[in-house]
């Protein structure tokens, strides 16, 4: 699924002499964890609730409360972003995003189209309801998962079963990771089951069932 499809397009953003106390006041009114810096016109960074907490005066500071917000008032953005500013592009697929944000350890990446202009935001909140869309949790209870060989057709087989006894399916994920070598691990979720038990005794019948239960979200 491409990022466009998931990121927040209708953005407050503010400027690199911004100070940190105004920043945090636009956090807050608006209910929001990042922002985007901008310099005439182009994003140059991105700065988090977190990045303004670690430069606000611990407690224990001598100032007084007086002196601190005069400190804040004077600190701008542009000094507590990154040197480095990480993006994405709208078409670059969620996936994607998520495994960018994983390796530089951060919760969010703004969104840069081709001309180089800010096009949104992604969160790890919205990488965690794309992944809750495409999980299939709301559109099938039942959730099983099935060894088998990294092979064409072994999933068609599993699919017809789960038809073969009225089921419908809502997703289909696969995964190589801790599959044994020539296995991978397939997850699906399916609805409209005539007799799950049934259903589990004729898979258990040809493959390796990994799990298999009925959930629903509250």
């Amino acid at each position: 699924m491409p990022v466009q499809e998931w990121m927040s397009k209708d953005l407050i953003t503010i400027d690199e002499d911004t100070s940190i106390m105004k920043a945090s006041k636009v956090m807050k009114q608006n209910n929001i964890q990042h922002l985007p810096v901008m310099k005439k016109g182009r994003l140059v960074g991105m700065v988090s609730d977190r990045d303004l907490k670690e430069a606000t005066p611990s407690k224990a500071t001598t100032l007084d409360i007086h002196e601190m917000y005069y400190l804040l008032d004077k600190i701008e953005v542009k000094s507590l972003m990154s040197k480095t500013l990480i993006t994405i592009a709208p078409e670059n697929t969620v996936e994607k995003a998520a495994a960018v944000m994983l390796k530089h350890h951060i919760s969010a990446l703004a969104v840069v189209d081709a001309n180089g202009a800010l096009a949104g935001i992604i969160t790890k909140g919205d990488i965690f309801r794309a992944f809750v869309s495409i999980s299939g949790i709301y559109q099938g209870a039942l959730a099983m998962g099935v060894e088998l060989p990294d092979e064409a057709g072994y999933i068609k087989q599993v699919t017809d079963v789960i038809r073969a006894h009225g089921g419908r399916i809502a997703s289909v994920m696969t995964r190589y990771e801790g599959a044994p070598e020539g296995f991978k691990h397939v997850y699906i979720r399916a609805k409209h089951i005539k007799d799950e038990k049934d259903l589990r005794k004729d898979l258990e019948s040809k493959h390796k069932i990994l799990y298999f239960f009925n959930e629903k979200v509250d």
